[in-house]
Formats: structure tokens, C-alpha cells, sequence
């Protein structure tokens, strides 16, 4: 079991081999964090429809012994995400409606996203999409080709958002057969990928995937998502350094979570350390309620009040926007 080996030997592998010994097991991951499942509010039944998957690489960023790391909270499946909360759904940011044809998302002006994957290397218990219906909505090899006709018939079209899932657990030549076929087309200017991996499987971040990157045609920007500094260990800063050295972009977003990272000092932490890899934070979004999250959610006006008190401490550029994403509206919602 992966719980038994060191930490030493799994991370000398290849990000396939890391993903592929990623914790799915409740008793295996307590094991390795010391902890006593039996004293844990977790719950088999919420892991049925939405799998426990935890890499290693994270696991390590882990507090052993602490049943309140805000990092296993994330992770963690629990009975409150079986309760029903009023005005939580399966589709909360009308993602099936922004649907034009299987892989496109288009709802904004001058941008437009493919769902490239239904896989993550992680699950994070709050994601908006954990219900998704990827079997109908992903790209696939059968429908890339009209993915990139629908962009090229459209010069509006300056920007494409690589999201998913997770777009990094495309192979590279999958990748880098997206972005011959994004050279093409003229109007784009840039491509902009969404991933969790940098942080949570940073050996995602190869020499062959940054020269995919930097080589691309194209402006590329790396989206990261990382929510409370403890996520951002040795291989995760290596993996941000080794993208900036290449002069690509790199955003970060964040999610604002009960438990996890709902505290001005928390959040301030890390955008210190995120500007200090050369990632600016870019948004910190309240939660999108999604069926089975509502236990992450933070109200409205005591996120006004955690960022009043990060613009009251940090500098300008190291606080985010704090958004909001609404269903039919033509663009996130600025809260702050």
C-alpha cells in the first residue's frame, strides 16, 4: 500500500505512476495521517457518487495527527454532504445552458472554455462541478475537431480556457496537439489552462509540458488553484518557479471555504507566498452551490468583512477579487 512506502520512493516516480497511487481509500489515508477514522464525521455513503481521490503529493502537506487540517477538510468526505441546503443544486453556475455543442462552454464575451476532461488528480469536496455530466458535455477525440471549428468561425473569439476536470492530465501530445491546432487560428491571442495540479501533483509540471507551453504560438497563462499556503510544499514551489522561469503567466484562484482558509491572516499567508513564486492572486470566489457543499459556504457579508481586512493589511496587488458566479450573467459578479 502506498500508506506503507516512503514518501522518498513514491515522489522519485513519474507523475503517472504518483497519480496512479493516489489515496481512494478512507482507511488508507487516515492510516498514513495517524488519524482514527472511527473518530472522523466521514462518510462512506457521500463517497459513493463522488470517489475519495487524494494524491500523495498533497497527503504530505498534511498535518499528521490533526483532524482539522484545513487541507483534509478539503478533501474529506463528511455526512454534512449528504444534508440539503436551500438553494444548493446539481448546475449552480449554469454551466448545461452555456453549452453550445459536447466540449464548449461559452458564456462569456471573447472567451470560450473546453471541458477537456471529467478526471481531477484530486477531489475536492467542494467543486461546482462534482455533478456534472461529463459523459455528454466533455471534449472528446470525436469532438475536438468541431470544438476548434466553432472557434475559428467566430474572430470574437480572443481566448481559450483549457478547464475540465483537469486539462494537465492530458497527455503532452494531447496537449500539444490542441495547441497546433490553436496556432491556426488567427483571432486567438491567448490560451489559458485551469489546473490544480502545479499544487496538488506538482511532477505534472515536466520540461516537455513547460516547452509545450512556452513554445505554444500563443500567450499562455497557468490558472493554478491553491486555497490556504500548508498546500504550496517544496515540490509545489518548484513547479510554480519552473513555469515563471519560462515567462508563462501564472494566476492563482481560490475558493473561499468554512474551515479552511474563511480568516484575513490565512488568506494574506498566501498571497505572500503565491507573489513570492511569481503567482498573483487573481480571484477568490464564493462558493457556487453545488449539491453537497453547503457546509463550505461562507456568507456574503463576512467575506466583505475578511476583505476589508486584507485590503486594510496587504498591498494592492496581493489582494484578490472577491467574486461571485451567477448563472446567465455576462461575466463573474466583482462582490469587492
Amino acid at each position: 500500500m502506498i500508506a506503507r512506502q516512503s514518501d522518498a520512493g513514491h515522489f522519485a516516480k513519474n507523475w503517472q505512476q504518483q497519480l496512479a497511487e493516489a489515496f481512494t481509500s478512507l482507511d488508507d489515508l487516515c492510516r498514513y495521517l495517524h488519524l482514527d477514522m472511527g473518530s472522523l464525521p466521514v462518510s462512506t455513503s457521500a463517497a459513493q457518487p463522488f470517489a475519495l481521490k487524494v494524491p500523495v503529493s498533497f497527503a504530505a502537506c498534511m498535518e499528521k495527527g490533526n483532524p482539522f487540517d484545513p487541507l483534509l477538510r478539503q478533501v474529506l468526505p463528511i455526512n454534512d454532504e449528504l444534508l440539503a441546503y436551500p438553494g444548493f443544486t446539481d448546475d449552480p453556475v449554469g454551466d448545461i445552458a452555456a453549452s453550445p455543442q459536447a466540449g464548449v462552454l461559452h458564456k462569456y464575451q471573447g472567451r470560450v472554455l473546453l471541458v477537456t476532461t471529467g478526471s481531477c488528480a484530486v477531489n475536492c469536496r467542494y467543486c461546482f462541478r462534482r455533478n456534472f455530466p461529463y459523459g455528454d458535455l466533455q471534449l472528446s477525440k470525436q469532438t475536438e475537431q468541431a470544438a476548434i471549428d466553432y472557434i475559428q468561425a467566430d474572430p470574437s473569439i480572443s481566448e481559450v480556457i483549457l478547464s475540465g476536470g483537469d486539462p494537465l492530465l492530458l497527455s503532452d501530445a494531447r496537449l500539444a496537439q490542441l495547441f497546433t491546432q490553436f496556432s491556426g487560428i488567427g483571432h486567438l491571442k491567448r490560451v489559458r489552462i485551469h489546473s490544480r495540479l502545479p499544487i496538488v501533483l506538482p511532477a505534472r509540471v515536466t520540461d516537455t509540458l513547460v516547452e509545450i507551453l512556452a513554445q505554444s504560438g500563443k500567450q499562455a497563462i497557468v490558472v493554478v488553484h491553491c486555497n490556504h499556503a500548508n498546500e504550496l510544499g517544496g515540490q509545489a514551489q518548484a513547479a510554480c518557479r519552473k513555469l515563471n522561469r519560462q515567462g508563462i503567466t501564472l494566476l492563482n484562484q481560490a475558493v473561499l471555504l468554512q474551515g479552511v482558509n474563511d480568516n484575513a491572516a490565512v488568506l494574506g499567508q498566501l498571497s505572500e507566498q503565491l507573489f513570492g513564486l511569481g503567482v498573483l492572486p487573481y480571484y477568490l470566489h464564493l462558493l457556487d452551490k453545488a449539491s453537497g457543499t453547503g457546509h463550505f459556504d461562507v456568507s456574503e457579508s463576512r467575506a466583505k468583512a475578511i476583505m476589508a481586512e486584507l485590503q486594510a493589511t496587504l498591498p494592492g496587488y496581493l489582494v484578490p477579487k472577491l467574486v461571485k458566479e451567477q448563472a446567465g450573467a455576462a461575466s463573474k459578479t466583482l462582490v469587492i
